[in-house]
């Protein structure tokens, strides 16, 4: 925790950047700057880390935090707040800047949610539950991210060694995040060749996979995927499989059940390659590389509150960027509207 703290408070400031200039024909000069959002509510589960992470994110944007930790850690929780605390009175900041709800009622929760004229946004990060009883019961904007369904299209003209490692690595090295491949997209033409090494790979790392009557018909082995496990966010060593006639029906297979979080092709065709990035509808499309690389330190963000599946107002990680907005300003030499 206080490795991250030190590395958010080497980041930019982003507060006070002007983004853009330009003059009117009238002379008048106009131009947009970065503001705080104001005060940010984020409603947690377990972690302590994220009480220290998110106070320091919102702290360095020029943001207040009220923070609504689960029961797990909440004794955890409030000795950080004070701690917290205590050094912002040292830095002559308000105490108040950085507090922690000393109550695990969901009460509490819903009274917070209810406080639309104080708080200017809320971020909650946890469970799919979680998430969908903040954004149904809020009066304040949520910025929500339900679930992570990543996929990766393995394409016609793939490197097929390359295919293997990045598939590997995105479901396999940590399996129970939000970034990791739940459903493999193979195109028919790779399939025979690239199925039987990938599947052999995945069974050695202990990866249940679950496949179309296709790739059973190539690898008895594999579980007949249930309609529910397109779209499913596993989170754990399990994979569906899906063999594809082409791209456009892998594009179809993505819109229909995933989740806009992160999607990857494999190919060493540049002009698929482009197609893919421009059609797909998530916060990060890649093109061979692993969908773990959807996390902000990762993208060179230094740091991250959560993964935003939303557009308003932020889509992907959300950075000390990500926490402020833009207000324009103006400078004039006696301009007036006629």
């Amino acid at each position: 925790m206080v490795k991250g703290l030190k590395e958010v408070a080497a980041l930019p400031d982003p507060v006070g950047e002007v983004t853009k200039m330009w003059r009117r024909p009238n002379g008048l000069l106009v131009g947009r700057v970065r503001i705080p959002l104001g005060v940010i509510g984020i409603i947690y589960e377990s972690r302590p880390n994220v009480t220290v992470d998110a106070a320091a994110l919102c702290l360095k944007s020029g943001n207040a935090v009220i923070l609504k930790g689960g029961k797990e850690a909440i004794h955890s929780n409030l000795a950080l707040a004070r701690v917290m605390q205590e050094a912002l009175t040292a830095a002559n900041l308000p105490r108040g800047a950085i507090q922690v709800i000393p109550s695990v009622a969901r009460e509490a929760t819903l009274e917070l949610l209810k406080q639309d004229e104080l708080v200017d946004l809320i971020i909650p990060r946890g469970g799919e539950g979680l998430i969908r009883f903040v954004a149904e019961n809020s009066r304040i904007p949520v910025l929500k991210h339900y679930k992570g369904v990543c996929h990766i299209f393995v394409d016609e003209d793939a490197d097929l060694d390359l295919a293997e490692e990045v598939c590997f690595n995105a479901k396999v090295q940590r399996p129970g995040v939000c970034n990791a491949m739940e459903t493999m997209l193979v195109h028919q033409a790779v399939a025979p060749t690239f199925l039987p090494r990938m599947h052999a790979r995945f069974r050695e790392a202990g990866v249940e996979l679950r496949g179309c009557p296709l790739t059973r018909e190539l690898d008895p082995q594999v579980k007949p995927a249930a309609e529910d496990d397109w779209g499913y966010e596993f989170l754990d060593l399990i994979l569906a499989v899906k063999i594809v006639p082409d791209m456009d029906a892998a594009l179809e297979h993505i819109a229909r059940y995933g989740s806009n979080h992160t999607e990857a092709i494999i190919t060493r065709d540049l002009d698929r390659a482009q197609r893919f990035l421009r059609e797909v509808d998530s916060s990060l499309v890649l093109v061979n590389a692993s969908t773990r690389f959807n996390d902000g330190g990762e993208l060179g963000l230094g740091a991250e509150i959560g993964i935003s599946t939303s557009k308003l107002h932020a889509f992907g990680p959300m950075g000390l960027e990500e926490l402020t907005t833009t207000k324009f300003i103006a400078y004039g030499t006696g301009q007036i509207r006629t």
